[in-house]
């Protein structure tokens, strides 16, 4: 089988940091872009849909912080993985890029082997998160054996319901927009109209017989129990 290689964009105006950090990643399988400024960042960005997003904090028309903070408002990068690579390395700055929606940052001048052993880790947390257990009060949401549990009863639901439920559950109180719901369940390959949210959400509350995911009128859902 097949497998497709993460994407990775690197924004960055210094062009030899470019072509090392990119030779580096594409020799150990990740199919990598580059951009040279801020602007010319967020249009790729839009265009390859990469898991990983690495932004140089200084950088012409647009700073990584502002492209941070771009991306995070549209529902297609809520949950994109982005990494700040800086010769700024005083706290302050640090703070304000991880405020922004940075999962991480990394100090310049970096080895290409630090760099790549902090990209690996970036993907190896936010693979785990995506399949860790959930327990929320007497509800366990099991991906691995791919069963919910409520009050010692279990249950068992169709993939995209489970898909479903643990997304929202992963954060519970956060309310997400339809679009970016259907963006992470159901992918932008695939047609689907914003009734199959509401359907699948019927059914889960119908197969569990409780009001855990709350409909936010105009604006979308959130887990609540």
């Amino acid at each position: 089988m097949e497998i497709t290689p993460r994407k990775v964009l690197i924004a960055d105006d210094e062009p030899d940091i470019l072509e090392i950090l990119k030779y580096n990643l594409v020799n150990h399988g990740y199919q990598v872009f580059t951009a040279k400024d801020g602007s010319e960042a967020i249009d790729k960005a839009k265009l390859f849909q990469p898991d990983l997003i690495v932004l140089d904090i200084m950088m012409p028309k647009k700073s990584g912080v502002e492209v941070c903070e771009i991306l995070r408002q549209q529902a297609a990068f809520k949950n994109t993985l982005i990494l700040f690579l800086t010769a700024l390395s005083d706290e302050e700055t640090q703070i304000k890029g991880l405020e922004t929606g940075a999962d991480d940052y990394v100090s310049k001048p970096v080895s290409p082997k630090v760099f790549l052993s902090k990209v690996n880790s970036l993907f190896r947390r936010h693979d785990k998160a995506q399949g860790k257990i959930i327990t929320i009060n007497e509800l366990t949401i099991d991906p691995e054996k791919f069963i919910v549990q409520y009050k010692g009863k279990d249950f068992f639901l169709a993939k995209k319901e489970f898909e479903l439920l643990h997304f929202l559950a992963a954060k519970p109180g956060r309310v997400f927009l339809r679009n970016e719901i259907l963006h992470q369940i159901w992918g932008s390959d695939v047609i689907v109209g914003s009734r199959t949210i509401d359907v699948h959400i019927r059914k889960i509350r119908q197969k569990l017989n409780i009001d855990c995911i709350s409909t936010i009128k105009g604006v979308g859902y959130k887990f609540t129990l």
